[in-house]
């Protein structure tokens, strides 16, 4: 019984019987691009732009959703949107890439370009150099003779524990990069010349097929832990672009009264649903500033665990005011989940803007917005 308690490991097989339990905390934080957060213990992963983890309490938690509002020229919410999709190859994460307006393909090869720096690299070589000096001198070293049959400890690189990674969007990922990760696509014109339309429980067409096919992907894969034995755990990102737009084929949009009202939302209850049972995370962006129904909108952001709303400058008087100068836009916190925990992991300003340099966008906390907020008032 000891030795199915403890994976089968005997005396026979060179290492001792008795095995450290290990707290489940430590055997999720193995999953590359992954760490428990210190104070609910969820699972986190990094939206692929550090500032943004900062606000967000540490980054979003596996099995949640994030729906990005997008601005008015949906330039910056989609720079979110690569961002989260570039830290998921870094880190070697499974994609998911819906869309009905951009072939998939596409956007992948847009996706901004990891910064490796010469500074990082010589910092993880003379970590590994230490490592290997420090294993050469233990095995100069004379041990007990009872310890020298046990198997040797095979130390990983300090590089792989790292959380969260900085681009440069004016490059592009590498085609090489690409190649090395798993990803799957979801274009909309391309499923629906495929397969002939279909309607249920009042949901569009291109909302159920996008369901069946994240649902087949969860099952297939393994990402539901199904295959705990037989499969490598890894983590499935999902990225939803402008959901709910006219090229979905729902009319949210278009007027105050839709044909069918609760489609999106039905939308969303069934994948939260899927995400909570699932090592998943999911990003979408929605034309919130088109929806016309603002009840449509509070019941998407009721469905939604993490919302961030972007207000871009471009076209605004704030675009030429001077105490602006120095950014594009400012960034709205609507809602953070409270996961295990009855308070939510929010950062204690509100006053948070972006710009978006030459090679990085950026979210700063910036006090003079207080100041050009009374001005106009």
């Amino acid at each position: 019984m000891a030795a199915l308690a403890t994976g089968g490991a005997t005396p026979s097989d060179g290492a001792t019987s008795f095995q450290r339990k290990v707290p489940a905390s430590s055997r999720l934080a193995a999953i590359a691009g992954t760490r428990p957060s210190v104070r609910h213990g969820q699972l986190l992963l990094s939206s692929g732009l550090p500032s943004l983890d900062c606000v967000l309490g540490g980054g979003l938690a596996v099995g949640t959703l994030l729906l990005i509002e997008e601005d008015k020229y949906g330039i910056y919410s989609n720079l979110l949107f690569k961002y989260f999709l570039a830290e998921g190859i870094v880190c070697g994460h499974n994609l998911f890439v819906a869309s009905a307006k951009e072939d998939p393909a596409d956007i992948l090869k847009e996706l901004p370009a990891p910064l490796f720096d010469d500074v990082h690299k010589n910092q993880v070589d003379e970590k590994e150099t230490a490592i290997k000096s420090k294993q050469e001198s233990q095995e100069s070293m004379k041990i007990a003779w009872r310890y020298q049959n046990l198997p040797k400890m095979e130390v990983s690189p300090a590089a792989s524990a790292r959380f969260g990674h900085y681009y440069d969007v004016s490059k592009t990922v590498s085609p090489e990069l690409l190649k090395s990760i798993k990803w799957h696509r979801f274009f909309l014109p391309e499923e629906m010349s495929l397969h002939p339309e279909i309607k249920t429980c009042n949901m569009t067409c291109g909302y159920t097929r996008l369901l069946q096919s994240i649902q087949r992907i969860i099952y297939q894969e393994g990402f539901d832990g199904s295959y705990p034995q037989k499969k490598q755990k890894n983590i499935l990102r999902i990225g939803i672009q402008s959901l709910g737009s006219v090229l979905w084929g729902d009319d949210i949009c278009c007027t105050d009264n839709p044909e069918d009202i609760f489609s999106l939302t039905k939308f969303l209850y069934v994948l939260r649903g899927l995400l909570r049972m699932s090592l998943s995370a999911c990003i979408i962006t929605v034309p919130a500033h088109l929806i016309q129904n603002k009840a449509i909108m509070e019941r998407v952001t009721n469905l939604s665990d993490t919302v961030v709303g972007l207000e871009s400058f471009i076209g605004s008087e704030r675009e030429t005011n001077p105490l602006y100068k120095d950014y594009q836009g400012l960034i709205h916190v609507h809602q953070i989940p409270r996961l295990n925990s009855l308070i939510c992991d929010v950062s204690g300003t509100k006053d948070l803007a972006f710009r978006l340099k030459r090679k990085q966008f950026t979210i700063e906390n910036k006090k003079i917005i207080n100041i050009a907020t009374l001005i106009n008032n």
